[in-house]
């Protein structure tokens, strides 16, 4: 990897791990906000899903708009108003005992923000490197920063709801603007060489893709199943450890931070280990979406009071998932044009903010029923994720190069 833009690359990482700690801190506290805030667990799982809602309608025009603006230019507001948002929900609740409506305004404000910067870093670092073993092992660590900040915010979160319940959003205000000074004083943009596509163009060009690349449905539908796997995970914990082992505070949130531990060692190991092999890629994406899955079903079998055999099964789902996450990263920055790269990894993530987005409160409505169901239909569609990879993912080396 080229040694000169290491430091634009770490300024960069630190937007993934921003856009992570923004949701991720929130799931180990779900259940004491419910209580604070006496609302119901379906209503509290919203303050996650409201964040990736707007994010998904948005992000798809944040990307357009990398591409004619450059990438810049829509990162650093997009981060200024994630702060902003941040500070919102954390200080509603001292100017108001019923606070529910603001914090979740404040949380749709965050999204705005994350629409414009975590999904823009992707084409970014296709931008920064010529080489594709060096847009891999990039990709891979922007990767590995998204999947600490889900191993550090449990802890982080835990921790500072110990102090003032309401601190983690106050948080958000104070990394983001760490992340704007980093990416502003760091980040060296390569002159864009072509002329910016035109809204027609915009939209003639997805047409083309998607006729051209009909492997990417695979890939868009595997990120959205894979974040939907995450996030319905870590809420079925965050809660199950609370409501039936009493278990609270930052005990809990360093056992909610044992498969997502593993999720980021593997994610960093594979970004490292795939290179330019996009068969590799391919292979790997498959091996870890069934991985997931068959850990997932299992899940489903374990018995309520058996802890030590669920962390052990859900840790190696998030091990299987971490795998594939690069590899799916890299297959659409290597497979797509370099003026196409923004538009396609925007859907790409506006799929994956589906996925967060669905997670939590399809788990709070399927625990209502059984720990059953939720695992059940959590395995069954990372197996459909494994078919896809394996029959619909077709790579081909001469894809990929940039142009």
């Amino acid at each position: 990897m080229e040694a000169k833009k290491t430091w634009d690359l770490i300024a960069l990482a630190s937007i993934p791990l921003i856009a992570t700690l923004g949701n991720s801190m929130l799931i180990p506290i779900l259940p004491s906000l419910r209580k604070e805030l006496h609302v119901s667990s379906f209503q509290v799982s919203l303050i996650i899903t409201v964040y990736s809602v707007v994010a998904i309608f948005l992000i798809p025009i944040a990307g357009f708009l990398s591409d004619r603006l450059g990438r810049k230019k829509i990162i650093i507001p997009s981060l200024a108003l994630t702060g902003a948002g941040g500070l919102v929900a954390g200080l509603a609740p001292l100017w108001t005992d019923h606070c529910y409506g603001w914090i979740l305004a404040g949380r749709l404000l965050q999204g705005v923000g994350a629409a414009g910067s975590f999904p823009i870093v992707i084409p970014l670092v296709g931008d920064l490197y010529k080489k594709e073993s060096d847009i891999s092992a990039g990709l891979g660590l922007i990767e590995t920063a998204n999947t600490l900040g889900k191993v550090l915010s449990p802890i982080l979160g835990s921790l500072l709801a110990a102090l003032v319940w309401y601190l983690p959003f106050l948080a958000i205000p104070v990394i983001s603007l760490l992340s704007l000074v980093l990416v502003a004083w760091l980040v060296k943009v390569p002159a864009q060489q072509e002329e910016p596509p035109t809204l027609p163009d915009f939209f003639a060009s997805i047409k083309r893709m998607f006729a051209k690349k009909r492997w990417l449905y695979a890939i868009f539908a595997i990120g959205g199943i894979s974040m939907f796997l995450v996030f319905g995970s870590l809420f079925f914990l965050s809660q199950t450890l609370e409501d039936r082992y009493g278990i609270h505070g930052i005990w809990k949130g360093a056992l909610l931070a044992i498969p997502t531990a593993a999720l980021c060692a593997c994610s960093y190991g594979a970004g490292k280990w795939i290179g330019e092999n996009k068969i590799r890629m391919k292979w790997l994406s498959f091996g870890g979406a069934a991985l997931g899955a068959a850990a997932l079903l299992i899940c489903g079998w374990v018995k309520p009071q058996s802890i030590y055999w669920l962390f052990v099964f859900m840790t190696l789902g998030g091990a299987g998932i971490g795998a594939a996450l690069p590899c799916l990263d890299a297959l659409i920055t290597e497979g797509i044009e370099k003026k196409q790269r923004g538009t396609a990894t925007s859907i790409y993530s506006s799929m994956r903010f589906i996925g967060v987005a669905v997670g939590p409160p399809v788990a709070s409505l399927l625990l209502e029923r059984s720990q059953q169901s939720l695992f059940w239909l959590m395995g069954g569609l990372g197996a459909a994720a494994a078919v896809l990879a394996a029959v619909a993912v077709k790579p081909r080396s001469s894809e990929g190069r940039s142009k």
